[in-house]
């Protein structure tokens, strides 16, 4: 599968049809591309440390980009320099771009997701979420999601002891958004504990995502040796380079399985994903050119 190939491919995955006309993945990566621009540019003025995760990681190893059908982008920052990410956010992030993160908006959602959205003004996004919706009133527009990556216990039980406190608590934090009270005790409560947590392992070999996102089993993807995470390394994305793992195809292994790299058959490289799964997966509507749905305006 060549480049034209990969092109082409991404134009048929079709995410809504507006007013006759169709947006497609394709369109959407390219505007989530100027975000991603923007942060990476923030962060080298900044010295600070990001990476390219999950299918974003997977992109570059089998596509030096975009999966074609996939919908987002997903970025880590180290726990260490998360403040000072914020910090570099408030001071140098553009006017065309805006950041929702519990340490801005009291509203944001402290479990099962993200620890940051970053998004771009005067676009909108409906995302798939059955459970918690945005409550932030700084807007819906597209993003690119940024995920605090924590220092994670080499011991399985003690691991999934500290994330059961937090799915304990994820059904009554859930209930109280939904019917309209911010239980931000609650989040204060368990961002306290993923930071005590991270702190106690500040010594461990592993690292990986935040304990705020409770189900992510021990050894299953998301925690890695930090050999192999650390030090971020420069890669090709869509012409530009953007970071991502050091080991970026054994951790792409240990998310999504061994035979998630494309493979050669003897004349080219082809993708090993199903036909059926491939679709995106996130976004529900969208608009690229306002920030509202297209219907209300």
């Amino acid at each position: 599968m060549n480049n034209n190939d990969c092109i082409k491919e991404r134009e048929n995955y079709v995410i809504c049809e507006k007013n006759g006309k169709k947006i497609t993945v394709r369109d959407l990566q390219l505007e989530v591309l100027t975000i991603m621009d923007e942060v990476h540019r923030v962060c080298e003025k900044n010295n600070v440390r990001y990476a390219l995760i999950a299918g974003s990681a997977l992109g570059i190893a089998n596509y030096k980009g975009f999966i074609p059908w996939d919908d987002d982008i997903d970025i880590c920052i180290l726990r260490e320099d998360w403040d000072k990410f914020i910090d570099a956010l408030n001071r140098d992030l553009s006017d065309d771009f805006y950041f929702q993160c519990f340490e801005n908006d009291k509203r944001f959602n402290a479990i099962m997701g993200p620890t940051m959205k970053i998004r771009k003004k005067n676009t909108y996004i409906e995302e798939v979420n059955f459970l918690l919706k945005n409550k932030c009133k700084s807007g819906d527009g597209i993003f690119i999601d940024a995920l605090i990556y924590d220092n994670i216990n080499e011991n399985k039980y003690i691991d999934e002891a500290n994330r059961m406190v937090v799915r304990v608590l994820m059904p009554l934090m859930v209930f109280l958004d939904n019917i309209g009270i911010n239980p931000v005790l609650l989040k204060r409560f368990v961002r306290w504990h993923a930071f005590c947590y991270s702190k106690r392992n500040k010594k461990s070999s592993r690292i990986g995502n935040i304990i705020t996102e409770p189900w992510v089993p021990f050894l299953k993807g998301r925690h890695f040796d930090k050999k192999d995470v650390l030090p971020f390394r420069l890669y090709d994305f869509e012409g530009r380079k953007f970071y991502s793992y050091n080991n970026i195809e054994k951790i792409s292994k240990e998310n999504y399985g061994p035979n998630c790299l494309k493979k050669w058959d003897g004349e080219k490289w082809v993708e090993t994903l199903p036909i059926s799964k491939r679709k995106p997966k996130h976004t529900v509507d969208l608009n690229l050119n306002g920030d509202k749905p297209i219907d209300e305006k």
